[in-house]
């Protein structure tokens, strides 16, 4: 449907129909064949039907693909209770879960109920209130959910952080709160990018926090395809029409002709090294002077934000996303500035006790080869000094125009504070292949520069 829509390749509609065709025939010719034999819940084994199904429906009209998730598999009395762990017929799958979601949310625009949101907010209060979401922004141990903030082995599978992306894109989209794009911008730049190897060819199945990571063995599965479907669906996620005019949701190079409510378009260039570097400029261009509002997207973790247009600062205020409302003018220029700075996060639940670095929305990680010494070391039993935390320095070792944070640690077992520190460690950003440690124990768990992680003080986001 996706190649029909953009390049109006008829022959992959056709393709799609008669997929969709077979599946509605023979399940309701033999519906007492469960998928996946009953072993797993329905709605995993046939993960994603529903919002296809129903994207053939908008395509075509043909009222049977909308029925076959209204009537057929009764999409809304759905009501998605979260299930944690992994046992049983795996109820608590996450992407299946935010798939399913979505459908509803696909389904409330066309057919308005409120029951349709439920999942929807169910699934947030858990990521948001409820200890669901890591620091790096995915979710998930071992594909379900959980709330334990472990994060060693099948952590953050790749498919849960790419439905994560598309299902905060969704409700960003339905009610307009730029606070979405806060948890958009920290899966892409930790979680999704980590997902990757730094030359491209390889794909991990899950990027946990702690301990080594492992590549998948094979090109294909959901795991490699929903990454290389979400990194091509990124350019969609920079930029937004909007009723009184365009949001910018993302900050990174990039240009876009954006339509206006009067019929007119703007076009739109940033200049930025973001995250790495603090500013963002944005070229604005018009045929005609234009009045309509450009919003910005004011970073969660940015206490001191600042922006000028054509040179004079704009008040701000506690919206986000920030509204600019003028007559636009070719050649006008917006200039932002986030300052940032290495800052340390509290840890929770399972990391209570412990910090991570921060710099704006990047994690920082603790590679052995960039840290000689630490061959044989438990990297959990070391104990970072918050006062010497330092930083960002240029850092190329994992992306051109990367960063890097020091700070000086001693070993767990060691007489801290009074003894000479064990290492001054180098942490690299978190998509750094080699990263082990993101969370270091602190000696006072209670000391006033650490700070809480802000996406979990997100309340009242809502559908």
């Amino acid at each position: 449907t996706t190649d029909y829509e953009i390049c109006g390749e008829k022959a992959s509609l056709e393709a799609a129909r008669k997929a969709a065709d077979y599946i509605i025939a023979r399940w309701e010719a033999e519906p007492d064949r469960i998928p996946g034999n009953g072993e797993i819940t329905t709605y995993m084994a046939v993960t994603c039907s529903e919002p296809a199904m129903l994207r053939l429906y908008k395509i075509t009209g043909d009222k049977k693909y909308l029925e076959y998730c209204t009537r057929f598999r009764k999409l809304p009395e759905w009501d998605g209770p979260i299930v944690e762990g992994r046992w049983g017929q795996i109820a608590g799958h996450a992407y299946a879960y935010m798939s399913r979601a979505m459908a509803q949310l696909d389904l409330y625009r066309m057919e308005p109920d409120k029951k349709l949101l439920i999942p929807s907010r169910n699934a947030m209060t858990f990521l948001i209130e409820k200890e669901g979401l890591s620091i790096t922004g995915t979710c998930g141990q071992h594909e379900c959910w959980h709330s334990t903030q472990e994060g060693a082995a099948n952590l953050g599978e790749t498919c849960a952080t790419a439905y994560l992306l598309r299902f905060c894109e969704d409700l960003m989209c339905m009610n307009g709160d730029g606070r979405y794009g806060d948890l958009m911008e920290r899966a892409i730049y930790n979680a999704l990018f980590a997902a990757q190897s730094p030359d491209g060819r390889k794909i991990r199945y899950y990027s946990p926090f702690e301990g080594p990571r492992e590549y998948f063995k094979e090109d294909t599965y959901c795991c490699p395809c929903n990454y290389r479907r979400i990194l091509a669906e990124l350019p969609q996620l920079i930029y937004y029409q909007r009723e009184n005019g365009v949001y910018v949701n993302l900050y990174t190079p990039s240009e876009a002709e954006c339509p206006l409510p009067d019929g007119g378009v703007v076009k739109l260039k940033q200049d930025t090294s973001y995250p790495s570097g603090d500013t963002v400029t944005i070229s604005v261009n018009v045929d005609t002077p234009r009045t309509f509002a450009i919003g910005l997207r004011i970073p969660i973790w940015c206490t001191d934000p600042e922006i000028k247009v054509n040179g004079e600062a704009v008040e701000l205020s506690n919206k986000s996303p920030m509204p600019i409302h003028k007559t636009w003018r070719a050649g006008d220029r917006i200039e932002l500035r986030f300052p940032m700075a290495p800052q340390l996060i509290q840890g929770r639940a399972a990391q209570s006790g412990r910090a991570a670095v921060m710099v704006g929305p990047t994690v920082f990680t603790l590679n052995r080869a960039v840290n000689p010494g630490l061959e044989k070391e438990d990297l959990r039993l070391i104990t970072i000094d918050p006062k010497t935390l330092t930083g960002p320095f240029p850092d190329d070792s994992v992306r051109p125009g990367g960063m890097a944070c020091k700070v000086k640690a001693w070993r767990t077992t060691e007489w801290y504070p009074f003894s000479a520190h064990t290492w001054e460690l180098t942490l690299t950003e978190f998509p750094d292949p080699s990263g082990e440690a993101t969370y270091f124990h602190v000696p006072n768990p209670n000391d006033e520069t650490l700070r809480p992680d802000k996406l979990i003080c997100l309340k009242g986001l809502e559908p």
